[in-house]
């Protein structure tokens, strides 16, 4: 057995304890990511002003740092942000959006994972590759090309970093220092709507606030969001005719899902790294 987890039980815990999600996040999707975390059963907060972030993640159970649109204003708040989260002990997760792409994000990336002490580090197969230091093909914010020792490369940065590393894509790889998942879950779908990645980020945050362990709690909140996607697609919460209603529908599942009819974890979850 690899995971000693139901998605029922996770499920009932985020929505029992109501965590507050303090995001500081990109303004493409900041409204799609705190309908996300609300739907998981947390509460949401934008707060992304340097005066007053410290304070309002000192009084969060969850953070965090999305960089998907960079400023220099963004960059102190989420210095700010991950700082007060490390003091208080508060689970810090950190999505480098479109680090690889630019030598700004590059800087802000690297920053954010070596001068603080993130809990998960989520990212696209490109964005892990480039945070490790390997190289990558990221255009934009997307990521392109093959990447097929993406586990072993993330094993590698969560060893660097010391936090548990998601890698997303068509197969989602959840790493630690000491081992690497497959988790098969979602639908192409998901890749035709703007700012999946960034729901996904904070699907982690909502799951690392709530759980007790950093590895269950990425599986999960990843296995979740994959079933949720997969709920959409089969029109589990409504039809719908092309990208804009399924993320409707998406959104839906994610508020709907109760986690009991979907099978064990570990029919999703394959360990393909062991060290």
């Amino acid at each position: 057995m690899i995971t000693d987890f139901t998605i029922a039980d996770c499920l009932g815990t985020i929505r029992d304890e109501q965590p507050l999600i303090n995001c500081v996040t990109n303004a493409v999707t900041v409204n799609d990511v705190a309908n996300v975390a609300l739907h998981w059963g947390g509460l949401p907060v934008m707060s992304d002003d340097a005066r007053e972030v410290d304070d309002m993640v000192a009084g969060a159970q969850g953070c965090l740092l999305n960089m998907g649109t960079v400023s220099e204003a963004g960059e102190e708040a989420m210095m700010t942000a991950g700082r007060a989260a490390n003091e208080h002990g508060v689970p810090l997760v950190i999505d480098p959006v479109g680090v690889g792409a630019t030598p700004t994000r590059d800087r802000v990336a690297d920053a954010l994972v070596t001068d603080l002490d993130p809990t998960v580090i989520k990212g696209n197969y490109g964005e892990i590759t480039a945070l490790a230091g390997d190289d990558a093909d990221v255009r934009g914010v997307e990521s392109v090309g093959e990447y097929a020792d993406v586990a072993e490369t993330a094993v590698a940065l969560a060893r660097d970093t010391g936090a548990v590393v998601v890698a997303s894509g068509e197969t989602d790889v959840v790493a630690t220092a000491d081992a690497a998942y497959e988790v098969t879950a979602g639908d192409a779908m998901l890749g035709r709507v703007v700012g999946t990645g960034c729901m996904l980020g904070v699907t982690l945050a909502a799951f690392a606030a709530a759980l007790d362990e950093t590895e269950q709690a990425a599986l999960a909140g990843t296995l979740s969001f994959g079933i949720a996607g997969e709920a959409a697609a089969a029109g589990a919460f409504g039809d719908y005719e092309g990208p804009a209603s399924y993320r409707v529908a998406f959104m839906d599942a994610v508020a709907g899902l109760d986690g009991a009819d979907h099978p064990d974890p570990d029919a999703r979850i394959e360990r393909v790294v062991e060290a």
